[in-house]
């Protein structure tokens, strides 16, 4: 069966063997989808527009709500939603509209809050002088139910392969007893769930193309993200592909995906981007 076909056939930009790109409105575009036909959603989207984008992206609650809705309705039970997000400072605090979002997940849509990740950045844009530097995003992890995939990234270099003293478990009287003899112990480990990933220019993409979007995500966030909730040929999907960083890796990794562009120029800057993968 032709995956595609699943899919409306108006406003594609550009399409690979793995994927199709659209350009147009998000929301209008999604309401064209099937239920519960995508298996994972990556997205990032406006932060309390703190940027632009042209005067061609709307954006607040409101339109929130519907766009969330769409991409409840689109993905598959026990399917995933990584949604990366910072919030404003505004008059000195900052607004809080992520935590709406999430509520808004979780309350109104009954979505799970799988995890709260941290995206820690190595730099930050402008330096504070009445609070701590800023070097962190939201990675909020929702799923329709439990997850089907999680494949684990093991990449923490375990650095005590043996316990310190006697290898002992505390039992309900709250006596010491002598632990089994244990396993061999790998020597890298689950990571944790904060991220720390290079960005800025020269770090986060490696187009030079990518960097005439004003707000891109590195390349390994993505990447990261796709190979630990989807396995191959899973249908990934970005509704706000922006200069499609999401679209790029899935197409990397042998993943189907789907983009949705509202602004045309960042539509030719992913096309671009997605014709060099090799």
């Amino acid at each position: 069966m032709n995956w595609k076909k699943m899919f409306p056939k108006e406003n594609r930009y550009f399409e690979t063997e793995n994927g199709i790109l659209y350009n147009g409105d998000a929301i209008k575009i999604l309401e064209e989808f099937s239920k519960e036909s995508v298996d994972l959603i990556i997205t990032s989207p406006p932060y309390d527009n703190l940027r632009t984008y042209d005067n061609k992206v709307k954006w607040d609650f409101e339109i929130f709500k519907q766009l969330a809705q769409q991409l409840v309705k689109v993905l598959k039970k026990r399917g995933v939603i990584v949604w990366v997000v910072g919030d404003a400072t505004i008059k000195g605090s900052e607004t809080g509209t992520s935590f709406k979002q999430v509520l808004y997940f979780k309350e109104q849509l009954k979505m799970n809050i799988h995890d709260t990740m941290i995206y820690e950045k190595t730099g930050f844009n402008f330096p504070s002088k009445t609070r701590y530097h800023q070097i962190f995003e939201y990675m909020f992890i929702f799923s329709k139910g439990k997850p089907k995939t999680f494949n684990p990234i093991k990449d923490k270099k375990i650095k005590w392969g043996k316990p310190w003293g006697k290898a002992t478990n505390r039992n309900k009287e709250g006596k010491l007893t002598k632990q089994k003899d244990r396993k061999s112990i790998s020597e890298y480990g689950m990571r944790y769930n904060i991220w720390r990933i290079k960005n800025g220019k020269g770090f986060g993409q490696k187009d030079e193309i990518a960097y005439k979007h004003p707000a891109t995500f590195p390349e390994q966030l993505a990447h990261d993200h796709i190979i630990s909730w989807s396995n191959a040929e899973e249908i990934i999907i970005d509704p706000l592909a922006g200069s499609g960083t999401t679209l790029k890796m899935a197409e990397k990794l042998n993943r189907k995906w789907i983009g949705i562009e509202i602004n045309e120029e960042y539509c030719e800057i992913a096309k671009q981007r997605l014709m060099g993968v090799k």
